[in-house]
């Protein structure tokens, strides 16, 4: 069986500025910390997949519009 990789890509910047938040008060309505979601904005982590629900429904939209895999 072959092992194949792929990235996670996010839209959280774009929804977090669109709804005026700054990544401290996005990372307090999560449970995460700033660091965290700066991390996560810039693809050098991926979340939890509880994080990962917690942001999309922060934003009120299904995990697909936030959430993205890419081969």
């Amino acid at each position: 069986m072959s092992r194949r990789s792929g990235r996670v890509r996010n839209n959280i910047r774009d929804l977090r500025t669109a709804r005026g938040l700054s990544q401290g008060e996005l990372a307090e309505q999560v449970g995460a910390t700033r660091q965290t979601i700066n991390a996560i904005e810039q693809e050098k982590y991926a979340p939890s997949l509880e994080l990962a629900f917690r942001i999309a429904r922060v934003f009120g939209v299904k995990f697909e519009a936030v959430w993205e895999f890419e081969d």
